[in-house]
Formats: structure tokens, sequence, C-alpha cells
């Protein structure tokens, strides 16, 4: 028991003043930042009667910019209510899925998944607010001053920072004492909140964070939001490379059972400390380097276990400076490492890095507490930009991280304890994998000009695409290739290919004028190397100030004699797409219909801006596109941007068909299952519209059950039971395919109906729209509409930084 504990830790509250310390927020990147954008405010039912678009546009104005359950999130002062959000029922004003939402179509194959049924206690649980005075900030000590009352309330209890959940009912108001480590008083307060049964949501909330415990009863370490195990670290000096084999795990209603959804995660660490990499490229003045280098990324600090996101780097500050401490006094850095966690610093005069503390709800536009960080202390993580996904390191390290002996007896006690734990409240974990069943539909024919063929092998078409006439070639006149003078070969080999794989295509290609210029923008550049501040240079002048269609090339792919001839094909292909041609279609079997994809980038440094992007069809063969992007700051509503994206995508439909598109179908990017209620309380009538949630940060992975040999399903495998909602109209659909590793399904929630797409329609619609991406000829994860918003949106707020040119709205220049 500890019962001498300090009140307030330096570095382990909430950031207060620039003290060092703990990351404070657990929920990943770009769910954490569309967390906190408000909710817009809505009309109120029932009032007057309004145009289509603005129909429309006020339905998707409920979409907020995407936050991710945090299923196992157990910050303090954190309201408790996202599990409410699970449970909403969109489903049930879908007449035509009220008795069923599966499909019938393909071909049934059996399936496993990485699930585990989980029975759950059939008694009634009491959950009781846990109040402290003075309030106490850290979840940790909080857990530490109540639990030295354990033996009041028992060892059954689930404590998540701000609630309490017993296994029997105790008095209605409760009140301990508890001692802190210079003696002080924290008064406790447990007050009877509710009686909960045991199909309850908020009960949800409560056995993640019992599994949580029981994975730290297993000696596995909390990094960010996961567990990992460093007894099982694999160190691989020669690159300078730690990985720790964890697992990502949560508890979740599906439509028969609870079940515990369990994936492999591995944590990269670089041996490598942000003070070697200032160092080492100080030795070369590339101060410019450092910033590129460190802002934006993610370190680790081994001392607590923590990540933080670097978000400047303070040059004016060193370890000798101080902070201010809880009780007033001042403390330098180097101190304060020394006696917290017996780190010592060697180097006095290294600057400081900077990561800012986290948006306080209802106070977005107040200064942020920074933390700061002694860069000798802090870890890299992530591959370098010389190792490659698939690489000899990438191989050496998969045959490096395979299963291999264990100590037996270490292991059977740590499986007892945390046994133990779910014993207390009568959980049962299935041992084995749940078994579902799936579909698989059929494959997808793509027309090219007056040909078309199915795809050999299955998802990839690259090589029907390249020797068959486009769908709608575009000749290129008057064109320029542009290159430094060190790129004269790597220009004529641009063109001489070009001018052989073009024909075949369809293509009319007339000579390029070829200039050399220290640095110029037209048409095609070639670029001397991919550093990012020359490409976004290029982009900005062509995307804004001149707008015009253009390509860049990095010169050394151009080099590599083994795919110079499809890279220059796919170059040739964008360029025609950017032209306003087009490369191929599916048969979508939907006539008169507009698709919209939306979603949404953030800016991860500043993470003050962030743009959506609406990309929209404008003809019924999906082969024309409409694209516009709306700049909104912390705050700000999106009425009059999207309703003008949407105006502005009618015109462009008005002047490629004779008629007014029906109905649209949106698919939206970005969404977490949190925010469904704000979908569902604004009042939609008179315009057909499908409204379909993508979600493609998902843990559940699906193989096919062959014999006693497990393997990735098929591109078009479709699921639409057991892992599903009841009260959701929502599918999972295998589109791509992969021959290394595990498949990552993507999760479909169909929100809002009034097309009446019957369950078979929706799924093989959206199969079909994986099709039609034109950067790559296979199948995608995502629907095309959805994918070319992503791409939209991450050009503008990675390189452009200002609006494109209305110029360039009816082309896919962002690809």
């Amino acid at each position: 028991r500890v019962n001498a504990l300090r009140t307030t830790m330096p570095g382990r509250g909430r950031g207060r003043g620039t003290m060092p310390g703990r990351a404070r927020n657990t929920m990943p990147g770009r769910a954490r930042r569309r967390a906190d954008q408000p909710i817009p405010q809505r009309e109120a039912p029932g009032a007057a009667a309004v145009s289509a678009v603005k129909l429309i546009v006020s339905f998707m104005l409920e979409i907020p910019a995407g936050a991710g359950l945090q299923a196992l999130s157990v910050r303090p002062k954190r309201r408790a209510g996202v599990f409410q959000d699970l449970v909403v029922n969109t489903r049930q004003n879908l007449e035509h899925v009220r008795l069923s939402k599966t499909g019938s179509e393909g071909k049934a194959v059996k399936l496993v998944t990485n699930h585990f049924r989980l029975t759950c206690p059939q008694l009634i649980a009491y959950k009781y607010n846990v109040d402290f005075k003075p309030d106490v900030d850290d979840t940790n000590l909080r857990s530490q001053l109540l639990f030295q009352h354990e033996r009041v309330f028992g060892i059954s209890h689930i404590f998540d920072g701000n609630s309490l959940l017993l296994s029997q009912r105790l008095p209605n108001q409760m009140e301990f004492v508890s001692y802190t480590l210079s003696r002080s008083i924290v008064k406790i307060t447990l007050q009877l909140s509710k009686e909960l049964p045991p199909n309850h949501p908020d009960c949800v909330r409560y056995y993640n964070v019992l599994f949580r415990r029981t994975l730290r009863q297993m000696n596995l370490k909390q990094i960010g939001r996961h567990y990992y195990d460093y007894r099982k670290k694999c160190v691989m000096l020669d690159h300078g490379l730690e990985v720790l084999p964890g697992y990502i795990t949560s508890i979740l209603p599906y439509e028969n059972s609870l079940t515990l959804c369990a994936d492999l995660s591995h944590k990269l660490l670089r041996l490598e400390t942000a003070y070697d990499l200032i160092m080492r490229l100080k030795e070369n003045n590339e101060f410019a380097k450092i910033k590129e280098e460190l802002v934006g990324s993610i370190v680790f600090t081994r001392y607590n276990n923590r990540t933080y996101r670097v978000d400047a780097i303070d040059w004016n500050q060193t370890p000798r400076d101080t902070f201010p401490k809880s009780d007033g006094g001042q403390i330098t850095y180097v101190q304060y490492y020394k006696q917290k966690y017996n780190e010592y610093i060697t180097d006095f005069k290294q600057p400081l890095l900077v990561s800012q503390g986290r948006w306080k709800k209802g106070r977005r536009l107040m200064p942020r507490s920074p933390i700061r960080l002694v860069p000798q202390l802090c870890y890299l993580t992530g591959l370098t930009g010389t190792i490659q996904r698939g690489s000899s390191i990438m191989r050496e390290l998969s045959a490096k991280m395979r299963p291999g002996p264990m100590n037996r007896s270490r292991v059977l006690k740590e499986d007892q304890n945390a046994q133990r734990e779910l014993s207390r409240w009568s959980f049962v974990l299935d041992p084995d994998f749940l078994s579902i069943s799936g579909r698989t539909l059929k494959e997808e024919r793509i027309f090219q000009h007056k040909d078309s063929f199915e795809a050999d092998p299955p998802a990839d078409w690259l090589k029907g695409s390249k020797s068959t006439s486009l769908l709608r070639a575009v000749s290129l006149k008057h064109w320029v290739i542009l290159h430094t003078r060190n790129c004269v070969s790597e220009a004529k080999i641009l063109e001489e290919n070009l001018n052989s794989v073009t024909p075949a295509m369809g293509i009319t290609l007339e000579k390029a004028k070829i200039v050399s210029c220290l640095l110029a923008f037209k048409v095609v550049c070639i670029l001397p190397d991919d550093r990012k501040n020359r490409y976004d240079e290029i982009k900005k002048y062509l995307c804004v100030k001149s707008p015009i269609p253009s390509q860049c090339v990095v010169a050394h792919t151009l080099t590599k004699t083994w795919t110079l001839k499809t890279m220059v094909v796919k170059i040739a292909q964008q360029m025609n797409c950017k032209m306003g041609g087009a490369l191929w279609k599916v048969e979508t079997g939907l006539k008169k219909t507009m698709f919209v994809g939306i979603d949404c980038f953030h800016d991860i440094v500043s993470r003050q801006k962030s743009i959506a992007g609406f990309v929209a069809s404008t003809d019924e063969e999906l082969t024309k596109w409409y694209s516009q992007c709306i700049f909104q700051a912390p705050g700000e509503e999106l009425v009059d941007g999207l309703k003008n994206c949407l105006q502005g995508a009618l015109n462009s439909w008005l002047r490629n068909v004779p008629h007014a598109p029906e109905s649209i179908v949106v698919y939206r990017d970005g969404v977490g299952d949190g925010q469904l209620q704000a979908l569902l309380d604004h009042e939609i009538s008179d315009i057909k519209l499908t409204f379909i949630v993508v979600k493609k940060r998902i843990n559940t992975r699906f193989f096919l059950k062959h014999n006693r040999r497990l393997g990735n399903p098929a591109p078009g495998t479709v699921v639409d039971m057991m892992v599903t909602r009841e009260q959701w109209y929502d599918f999972y659909i295998v589109s791509q395919s992969s021959t290394v590793g595990t498949v990552t399904p993507t999760h479909y929630n169909v929100i809002y109906d009034t097309v009446c797409l019957d369950p078979d329609t929706v799924q093989r619609l959206t199969y079909k729209l994986c099709h039609m991406y034109y950067n790559l000829p296979g199948i995608i994860r995502v629907p095309a509409p959805c994918h070319y918003a992503h791409k939209l949106a991450y050009l503008v707020g990675q390189s452009l930084h200002d609006q494109p040119s209305s110029l360039l709205a009816n082309s896919l220049y962002y690809l």
C-alpha cells in the first residue's frame, strides 16, 4: 500500500508552466486534433423549407472533423459519456433494413476474426463518482490515494480516474481521508451515481479499464495508448533500431455479445536521440534541416515511457534554465531529472524541445501550456528515410520478431494474475478466434475506350491499362519539361520513354520544349531531389499563383532501368488525368447520382488550421470531378463554405450532364463512433441522400479459413454480421489484395439513407468505387471520392497552405 505520496508532482500534472513531464493525451494525433472541433449550431426541427442545396449542406455540417473511439482512455476530468453514443440507433429510421441488413450476393466463405467472445457478469454494478479535495490531476496518484481504503470497498473494483465501479452496494455517500508524502490531507468523497445492468454502455468503458489492468499484471508497459513487452524487445545495433512487441485491445458490444478485439502492435524506436540528430546536423551547419527533421515528429522518453509530439525547438533555453515547482520554488531541468528520474544531463548548452499542451474545453483560443523536453533524453521513433518497408532490414526484423522460447513458469504466474483479475468480475474469455461467415463479391470488369477486361491478377490491372487506349485520352500539346542543369539526361530519358508508351494509350504527344534553368515552373518539372520545401514552392506557384496542370518527377526515379517503363506509364496516366482525361471506369448501376467524398486535414505542427477537402463526381460515369477545399479556424462554422462547394459541384454537373442529379451518395471519412449522435439530431427531408461514414483506422482483421491454415481473404470479401452492430446499418469490406502481411478491412456505416439502397447494392457499389482511383491501377481501401478528398486536403494542408485557384476545380491536380 502506498500511503506517503505527494499531492502534485512536477511533470505529472497538466502542463503547469514549462514543466517537463508526461504526455497528457492518449488520443492518436489525427483523432485528437479532430476531437476538439466544436459542433456547429443546428436549425430547429420544423424550420421553414429551404433549398435542396442547403438541406444537404446542413446535414453535412453535422459531421464534425472526426475523432476515433477512445475506448481505453482513463484521463481525469474527461467526460465519461462517449460510450453512450455507441448505441445510437441509426438503423431504426431506415425502414428498408429494419428487418435485415445482411446481403446475399457473392460466394460464401468461412472466416475467423481477431475477436474473442467475452462473457460478462450478469450482475448489477454500482457506479460511484469520486471527488478529491484539494483536486489531484494525476490519474496514478488518484488511484494510489483512493486505494489506501481498498479494505472498505473490496477488491472487486474498477477505477477510471473519475468514478469507481463496485460489485457490491455501499452507502450512497462515503468520505475518506488520505495522506500525501508530506502528510498533507486529501479528502475523498464517494457519491452513488447509478446502478448499471451488465449490458449498460457505461460498463464497457470499465471493462476496458479492467483489461488494461490485466495487461499490467502480465508485466506489459504502457507507451501511449497501448502496452508493450520490454522483455521481448529486438535490438538491431547495426541499424540503430529497437523494436518492442505489444498489443492493441478493445472490448466492445457487437450483435450477439461483447468481444475482445486484440491486434499486434510494434513500437519502433531508434537508438539515436534528438540530441544526436541535432549535433550531427549542426556540424554541417544544417540548422534548417534540424527543424525539418524534428518539428512534427514523435519522440519517446524512456524515463517515464511517454511519447510527445515535437512542436518547436527553443534555442533560447537550456537545461540550466529553471521552471516553477508545485510548491512555488524554482528548479533547473538538470536538477529535476537527477532528483526525479536519476537521469544525468551532460550537455548544459543543448536547446530544449517544445511540446504543446492539449486544448482545454471551452478555452480553445487561450494560450496552451507547453512542455519542454531535453533532447538528450528524447529518443526518435519511426523509420529513417534510408530504411524503407520491404527492404532487407525489414525482412531481418520480421525473422527476429518471431516467437521464441519463453519461461513457462513466469508466463504461467503472470497469466494466473491476469486470470485472477478477470475472475473477480466473473469474466470468461473464449480462447478461440470468433468464427464468422463472409461473402466474396465477383471481380469487376474494367472499361477502357472500346475494350473491357478483368484484372489479372485480381486487384491489379496495370498491364491491361498500359496496352489499351484510355477511356478518354487528351492530347498533350505545347508542353514544357523543366529541369535543373544537372538533370539534362533525365529529361531526355523521360521524353523518349513518354514517346514510347503514350501511343498504345491513345495519347497524342507533341514534342516537348526542354528548358534548363535553376528552378522553374511549368507542366513537367524534374526535381534533383525530394526536398519538401522545393516541391511545396513549385506546387504553390502552379496551383495558386499561376494555375496550370503540373507534374513533378524526382530525377533518380528515372535512372532505375528495371522500373522505368512502369514509372513512365504512371506519369503519362497522371498527366492525362490532370488535363481532364479519364483512364477507366466500372459500371456502378446507379444513374443520375452524384458521389461526394469529404475528408479533413489538420495541421500537425501549429494545430490551428484545418482543411476540409470536398470532391464530387460531375458525370454519371464518375470520370469527371469537381474539387474544392475549405480553410477553417478553430471554432469556425462551415455553412458558407460547404454551400459553395455543393453549388459549384452542381454547376459543374449541369455543364456535363443535361439533367440534375436525382440522388447524392456521400462518403465521409474521419468520423468517430462517439460523434454519431450529432449526425442524427438534425432533420432532413425532401432529398434523396445516402450518407456513409468511412472508418479505416480499425483493429479488426479477417482471415480466410482453409483446412488448418489461415490466409488473407480475397479482394471483395464482405462481412455484415457478428462483428457489426445491431443498431447500425454497417459492414466491412476487404477491398485490397495483399501477399505480404495481414490485409486491413474498411468499416462502413450507413447512417442516413433516403435513396433506400439495399445491403447488396450499397456493398457492391462501395466495392466498385474502390476501383475508380486514377492514381493506382488497382483497388484501394476506400471509395475513390473519399480518397480524392483526402489527397486534396493533404496537398493543401502540407504544401500549399493557401486556397488553390478555382481554375483547377475541375482537374484532378492533386494526384
